[in-house]
């Protein structure tokens, strides 16, 4: 039995892993989906890695070591971090940013454009930074049930831009294993550099689903059972 710590993405709840949390279960896991704070300007990685550390030892205790840290989108920022707090078996990144140790991310972007491949967002609407449900669905939900990609669009919380501008709070790459799960279409997060950076620069396996950036919703079953096969390996 793995335990599988869920981290969501920038302006999400960790309610938004329910569907895959359901699947896990049924795979014979157990889960924890914290709330990140992800809204909060004095938090930057270290404090969402403490929060996931200690959402994992209320639920397991400090010293289990079968955790396995799943972390969407912009969490892949905290997910190395968590990985020197704590024991944890492997890093799955979903469609995840990947910090560089020393440096931080907006340097990164920087030097590589292609890394946030969001369309041009419209900012008339009512989301956060006045973000549009049109802009959010053609990013983020494309290929999730309307209904669903509604529901989260309406929960959408403020986004703090602390984890992209402060320097990565870890010296080097952790040891932990790691997988990079790859959303071939991904309009998020650029394909070419997820590849690149997830493999060559981290040595992660690389794991590819087809669908967008929300597989959560638009694809849990198939997201779980990709992280099942991931704890067996």
């Amino acid at each position: 039995m793995t335990v599988f710590a869920l981290l969501h993405g920038g302006m999400h709840h960790g309610s938004c892993w329910a569907a895959v949390e359901d699947e896990l279960w049924r795979h014979g896991h157990l889960t924890v989906a914290p709330d990140l704070p992800v809204d909060d300007d004095a938090a930057g990685a270290l404090q969402w890695a403490r929060v996931a550390g200690a959402a994992i030892g209320d639920a397991v205790g400090d010293s289990a070591d079968d955790v396995v840290v799943v972390g969407h989108s912009i969490a892949g920022l905290c997910v190395p971090v968590l990985a020197t707090l704590r024991p944890v078996s492997r890093m799955v990144f979903v469609g995840g940013l990947l910090p560089v140790p020393g440096e931080s991310f907006a340097e990164h972007l920087a030097a590589n454009t292609d890394a946030i491949t969001f369309p041009q967002p419209r900012t008339d609407g009512t989301g956060p930074f006045g973000l549009t449900w049109e802009s959010v669905r053609d990013g983020f939900y494309h290929d999730c049930p309307e209904p669903v990609a509604q529901q989260a669009f309406v929960k959408m919380r403020a986004q703090s831009f602390t984890v992209f501008v402060e320097t990565c709070p870890i010296a080097q790459w952790p040891l932990t294993p790691s997988t990079y799960i790859l959303l071939r279409d991904d309009r998020a997060v650029g394909a070419q550099w997820a590849r690149r950076n997830a493999v060559q620069r981290i040595g992660a396996d690389l794991v590819e689903m087809d669908g967008g950036h929300s597989p959560f919703f638009s694809r849990p079953v198939e997201l779980a059972d990709v992280l099942a096969r991931i704890a067996v390996r």
